[in-house]
């Protein structure tokens, strides 16, 4: 009977990566996730690593198991969402905390900023290395009825998916109602929401014009969202394997960060009355926030969302958001010990 003996890597072995996706009906994973694994790095490694992926839809997982099963290695590699990862910890709210960024080139500052932060955590909850953070198109608000203003969100029951997104609604006088994706808009026809927050270009390819007229486009979050790598699979890739897809994942990161500043247009022009280079118009009735309620998102994201975050994460979590987003955004996050 021979005897199986195990050999180092050469640099030329291949490498199967199991990975995970985002949502299937959503652009980062049509045009991003699913080719860059399934096929780009197979064909820029010359087939010394080799990628299969699969939506977490897809695949049947609610999105807060992913990361644990990441750890497990059942997965090599995922895509993912801070709300996947924060009952872990409230250190992974802090890049995209709700209503605080307006402008995407300062919420990639931020996401530099506080890179570190996450990479140390990532390998801390979950043995994981932190390869990347990329945005979703901002998020918004879509309601049934028109919502002109801040202060028109007071009782209205708003469709949230991160709990900092429920801080910004509730200092706004609404209340948050937590859902995935597939409900709203069932939940939008039946009057259970008046309004749901999810990302412009969702808003568009989820066909929510159908059941939602109105737009309200104040950016109240940007979906900031992580891909993460099991750092047992990572310690077994050669040095050359582990440059080249460091280099090809920084390169994925650009293309993100530069098609999702172009999505945002071109999704709200598809919701209105276009033109639309990708499909039919919505025709909803999008209204642009005024400066007063501007310094009412202002007011509410120092007051509401930074003050509460703080509080969960704890006086040394906010005191090194101080050190990076905070030096970024010209505030600070203030904690009491508990």
């Amino acid at each position: 009977m021979l005897a199986l003996i195990s050999l180092p890597l050469q640099a030329g072995d291949t490498q199967i990566i199991k990975a995970v996706g985002t949502w299937d009906y959503f652009t980062n994973y049509q045009k991003h996730e699913g080719p860059f694994w399934n096929q780009h790095i197979a064909e820029v490694s010359e087939g010394t690593i080799v990628g299969e992926i699969n939506p977490h839809t897809e695949l049947g997982l609610q999105g807060f198991e992913i990361m644990r099963l990441v750890k497990k290695g059942v997965f090599d590699f995922a895509f993912g969402l801070p709300g996947y990862v924060v009952p872990e910890s409230e250190i992974f709210e802090g890049a995209d905390l709700s209503s605080l960024v307006q402008n995407i080139a300062v919420q990639r500052q931020v996401a530099d900023a506080y890179f570190h932060t996450l990479e140390l955590a990532f390998a801390e909850k979950y043995n994981a290395k932190l390869m990347m953070l990329y945005p979703f198109p901002s998020q918004m608000l879509w309601c049934s009825s028109p919502v002109r203003s801040v202060a028109d969100l007071k009782g209205k029951h708003v469709r949230v998916f991160l709990t900092t997104l429920g801080d910004f609604i509730e200092g706004a006088g609404g209340v948050p109602v937590s859902a995935p994706f597939n409900d709203v808009t069932d939940a939008l026809e039946s009057g259970i929401f008046d309004c749901v927050i999810t990302g412009t270009m969702s808003a568009y390819t989820g066909q929510l014009y159908k059941v939602a007229p109105y737009g309200f486009t104040l950016r109240v979050g940007w979906g900031l969202a992580f891909g993460a790598m099991n750092l047992n699979k990572w310690n077994r890739l050669s040095p050359e394997q582990q440059a080249l897809l460091e280099r090809e994942l920084a390169q994925l990161t650009d293309n993100m960060w530069r098609e999702t500043a172009t999505e945002d247009a071109i999704a709200l022009a598809c919701l209105a009355d276009g033109p639309c280079p990708i499909g039919e118009v919505g025709n909803m009735e999008l209204f642009t926030p005024s400066d007063v309620d501007l310094e009412a998102r202002s007011q509410i994201a120092r007051e509401v969302v930074l003050l509460r975050w703080a509080q969960r994460c704890g006086p040394d979590c906010a005191a090194n958001w101080n050190r990076t987003v905070g030096k970024v955004l010209d505030l600070r996050a203030q904690a009491t010990a508990q």
